[in-house]
């Protein structure tokens, strides 16, 4: 619209000969129709054409496998659809304004066209600069909190931890496995556990202890683990001791806590207190910081470790940092191999598993950064437009500044001013809008960091220096134009 509408001064006399020599409105209504829609489909074939070559950056961003149903008549039907509705749609407001011209008022040369459209551009532009800078500042908060949340302490050491389900001969012949592996130096301690350190996956209320209120009901975190749990997890003892069922056979029944467990059940001194749970009297032998079991965005619950008589699924090793990673996994799995022949060795890494724990925020921000780049290109498109059209409906003010002494350098100020005072009010709308939009967002999280006012004043910052390198080349070169050109009169 903004393109169609700034070339509008150029088309003024055909429009205006051809209203003389009989056209009817209607007929320059539909012409003009005619070439947006021609316009719009050639961007459509151009626009199918990069689609299928960012298809494959798009379906990693966003974490599926899409693909152009081109054997789909509805595909088509609905792409011819969206043409014309994109060709009509941009094409009607210059189609209109354009048909409207008085031919009188053209062919004397006192048409002035730029009262007529100046209102509804200028909403354009601001309206695209409202949504570039929303989402400017979605993009930079988005990638703070994701920042946040990684630089987190998650209460364990997760390099070098490998998780293997315990599937075939592995449940027979742990102790073979675990003693090779110590042996061989491809790990330096072995443990089994109920689940991986690395994904949450179990809780339960039903844990009873001394001084609990009858009618209170939390939820606990809970893991069943073997001897060495605290040690090959890289967990922070308070206070106690890890499982050991070699030096202490009746660690099979003990269980360890959470400082925040601690807090909860209001123990003064934890160590040989009794949890009663499923039928087993577990009594505690160890306090370790709290550690991130789930999402690294909420709070962390309290949890309990339960020891050898609850259920055992895996088998974790923390691999020995004497050596090469791949030697020792490759001795790692001839250890399994050797004990497991039926099955394949597969290895779950808790660092890669850790890290997945952002895939969706992360996406979502490689997501926001995209559309805000396009949008703003789209702006940039839009208010490039807008200054063409302002320079050349004010060349002859421009020559007669000139004329009267004016520099370039105030020509070029003068006529950037206007395009500045746009984007300053899509600042003051996009503002309350993005923060508001943030706020909502960053609620999803327990743990979250607080939206600031910098990451706004860098967005519209950001928007005045891109909008005025767009309109600067337009606003150098019709001041620096030849007066005496757009001074003459035909």
């Amino acid at each position: 619209m903004n393109l169609s509408t700034a070339g509008s001064e150029k088309r003024a006399k055909e429009v205006g000969i051809r209203k003389v020599s009989g056209a009817k409105q209607s007929f320059i209504i539909g012409q003009f129709l005619t070439e947006s829609v021609i316009i719009a489909l050639l961007a459509g074939i151009i626009s199918m054409a990069i689609v299928q070559l960012c298809m494959p950056a798009f379906n990693s961003i966003i974490g599926a496998r899409l693909s152009v149903p081109f054997s789909n008549p509805l595909f088509w039907l609905l792409f011819t659809g969206f043409i014309l509705f994109t060709g009509l749609l941009a094409g009607s407001y210059p189609a209109f304004f354009i048909a409207s011209f008085k031919p009188v008022k053209v062919l004397k040369g006192s048409f002035k066209a730029s009262h007529a459209a100046i209102n509804p551009r200028k909403v354009l532009v601001v309206l695209q600069f409202t949504f570039a800078i929303v989402l400017i500042c979605s993009s930079i908060i988005i990638q703070r909190q994701i920042k946040y949340a990684q630089e987190r302490d998650n209460g364990y050491n997760k390099n070098n931890i490998v998780y293997h389900t315990l599937n075939g001969d592995l449940t027979r012949n742990y102790q073979l496995v675990r003693d090779e592996l110590l042996a061989s130096g491809a790990a330096t301690s072995v443990t089994k556990t109920s689940m991986p350190i690395s994904n949450s996956g179990s809780n339960s209320w039903g844990l009873e202890w001394k001084g609990k209120d009858p009618d209170q009901k939390i939820v606990f975190d809970q893991i069943c683990a073997d001897a060495g749990f605290v040690k090959t997890m890289g967990l922070r003892l308070v206070s106690g001791r890890d499982l050991d069922l070699q030096k202490y056979p009746t660690d099979s029944a003990a269980c360890l806590l959470s400082e925040s467990s601690v807090k909860v059940m209001k123990f003064k001194d934890p160590l040989g207190q009794i949890i009663h749970k499923d039928d087993v009297d577990w009594h505690v032998v160890g306090v370790f910081k709290d550690f991130i079991w789930g999402s690294p965005y909420e709070t962390i619950p309290p949890m309990f470790v339960m020891g050898a008589k609850g259920w055992l699924n895996g088998i974790n090793f923390r691999i020995s940092e004497s050596g090469s990673l791949s030697g020792n996994l490759q001795k790692a799995e001839k250890i399994f191999k050797k004990y497991n022949p039926e099955f394949p060795f597969t290895p779950q890494f808790a660092d890669q598993e850790y890290a997945h724990k952002f895939d969706d925020e992360r996406r979502t921000a490689r997501l926001s950064g995209s559309f805000a780049a396009l949008t703003i290109f789209i702006s940039c498109l839009g208010l490039f437009g807008l200054a063409t059209y302002m320079a050349v409906s004010r060349k002859k003010e421009i020559g007669v500044r000139k004329v009267l002494g004016a520099s370039v350098s105030s020509i070029t100020t003068l006529l950037s001013i206007d395009f500045l005072k746009l984007v300053i009010m899509a600042i003051c709308i996009a503002i309350p809008v993005a923060w508001y939009a943030m706020n909502i967002w960053l609620k999803h999280f327990s743990y979250h960091l607080a939206v600031e006012w910098w990451v706004f004043a860098c967005a519209g910052l950001a928007a005045i220096v891109i909008a005025l390198f767009t309109v600067s080349f337009q606003a150098v070169k019709a001041a620096i134009a030849n007066p005496v050109k757009s001074l003459r009169t035909e």
